[in-house]
């Protein structure tokens, strides 16, 4: 986990969030990456990587998701970016919803059901 948003966050709880989610999904190992950056930054991924000229709070780039791997091949879930100037105090929220993305999930009512869930 990277911090360069200049804003103070409880890593161990996002470390924990990240588990819960996980196990929940029934990923037991993966190696994923978790970035808090700020405004300036966040909106320039999107514009780069999606042609999108806004501030998101969150961002990912999923890699393997739940595809079948070959034996020995270790699991790479991908990246979460998270701004926690646009999350706010939901930066929680933003990282759920991140992890659903890396992990397969498309906006929609069984994203939108899950996430309601693992909020809980």
């Amino acid at each position: 986990m990277a911090n360069r948003s200049g804003v103070a966050v409880d890593e161990q709880a996002a470390v924990e969030v990240v588990r819960r989610v996980l196990a929940e999904e029934g990923i037991d190992e993966g190696e994923l990456g978790l970035t808090l950056v700020g405004a300036e930054e966040a909106r320039r991924l999107k514009r780069e990587h999606l042609g999108v000229d806004e501030t998101p709070d969150v961002l990912a780039f999923p890699i393997d998701g739940r595809e079948a791997l070959p034996e020995g091949v270790p699991r790479q879930l991908g990246d979460v970016v998270i701004c926690p100037d646009e999350a706010g105090a939901d930066w929680h929220g933003a990282l759920v919803h991140g992890l659903l993305h890396l992990l397969g999930y498309d906006h929609g009512t069984q994203m939108d059901e899950r996430e309601a869930a693992l909020r809980t």
